[in-house]
């Protein structure tokens, strides 16, 4: 029996080879004895794993030397304070609001910024689109300036990442990719720092990467706790404290099934990008050539991963709900405060899961008629 086709937005799809993986390996990991749970974080058998699983990643997004790739605890919400406590240098921090997780990133920051300005914002737009790079009103000597690349709630996303010296800013860019990091490369050229939880894309709750140019390191504020200060974290790879090994060891069979991955003669992430984009552009196609749903958001914004659709009669939309359980379609409920319909479409889920879900979405349609 095949198993369901998850669409949550996170905690999401893991790669069913990689939980058969660990399923096969939670008792006994490599002849060890031991589980991964059951590891001492300082062994050489967990020392292995994470070595592995760092360099697997630096391969995956081609991270650069002058980069550190720290794995964390906190999640995505917590990077929102520790970002801050590490860059602000209590200065000026400017922050693009495009939905509701930059509006997070911006509200925590407050608490730790001597200011927070709002350089642009797509809130006039209800968040369905972008702000055009041009109109930012970027701040004189700003510590860093802050974005979500994808919007998980609102699904956007940037499609290109802004170029700040071309805009006449110096400040490096941080970026939270949580809902779409390992989904298509990164240029790194323009970026400063890049979090991202993993429970999205790579792997279970819990476990926070991000990855920091070297130059930044060093400035955090002096009430930033040592466990969140990225230099003491970079100088003790990763286990200043005990780190999330067992989500750092899912993230690595998660990194080697991508390393893995073809899509013609493309591997890796270059393959699950174009596998993305095709998978996007299907499930988009259809609702847009729909009566009865609809999608708001700018076709120059629209994420590959989180795609919100609304019914024209939202009457329907417990049976659709229904109907959906009924056939495997599982939690295609949209996020509470913005309502209607959200498929996430991670690296997970297969073409299959997306014409599964457009075959149901024509058959209820067609029922309404």
């Amino acid at each position: 029996m095949n198993r369901p086709y998850n669409f949550s937005a996170g905690p999401a799809a893991i790669p069913e080879e990689v939980l058969q993986r660990a399923a096969a390996e939670m008792l006994d990991w490599h002849g060890s004895g031991m589980g991964v749970m059951e590891m001492s974080h300082r062994g050489k058998e967990f020392i292995a794993i994470y070595e592995q699983a760092e360099s697997d990643l630096r391969e995956l997004l081609a991270v650069p030397p002058t980069f550190k790739i720290l794995f964390m605890q906190g999640g995505g919400l917590a990077e929102n304070a520790i970002v801050p406590l590490n860059l602000s240098r209590a200065g000026t921090v400017d922050f693009i609001i495009t939905g509701s997780w930059s509006q997070k990133s911006h509200k925590e920051a407050r608490k730790y910024a001597a200011q927070v300005h709002t350089a642009a914002s797509a809130e006039a737009s209800g968040f369905t689109s972008l702000p055009d790079p041009a109109s930012w009103q970027l701040s004189r000597g700003a510590s860093y300036v802050h974005i979500c690349s994808n919007e998980t709630i609102h699904g956007v996303e940037f499609q290109q990442l802004p170029d700040l010296q071309a805009l006449g800013s110096d400040a490096p860019l941080v970026m939270d990719c949580s809902s779409h990091i390992a989904s298509r490369a990164i240029d790194w050229s323009r970026v400063g720092l890049a979090f991202a939880g993993a429970q999205k894309n790579i792997g279970p709750a819990g476990l926070t990467i991000v990855i920091v140019r070297e130059d930044l390191l060093g400035h955090a504020l002096p009430i930033c706790p040592s466990a969140f200060n990225y230099k003491t974290v970079a100088e003790n790879q990763s286990m200043f404290n005990t780190p999330p090994t067992w989500g750092i060891y899912m993230a690595g069979l998660t990194f080697q099934w991508l390393k893995n991955q073809r899509h013609g003669e493309l591997t890796g992430i270059a393959a699950m990008e174009q596998r993305n984009i095709a998978k996007a552009q299907q499930l988009y196609d259809y609702i847009d050539g729909s009566q009865l749903y609809l999608n708001q958001v700018a076709a120059n914004a629209r994420s590959r991963m989180n795609i919100p659709f609304f019914l024209r009669d939202a009457s329907r939309n417990d049976a659709f709900l229904a109907g959906a359980k009924e056939r495997g379609l599982l939690q295609l409920k949209g996020h509470k405060s913005v309502g209607g319909m959200r498929a996430s479409l991670y690296n997970a889920m297969p073409m299959a899961g997306v014409e599964a879900l457009i075959a149901y979405l024509q058959e209820f349609e067609r029922h309404q008629a």
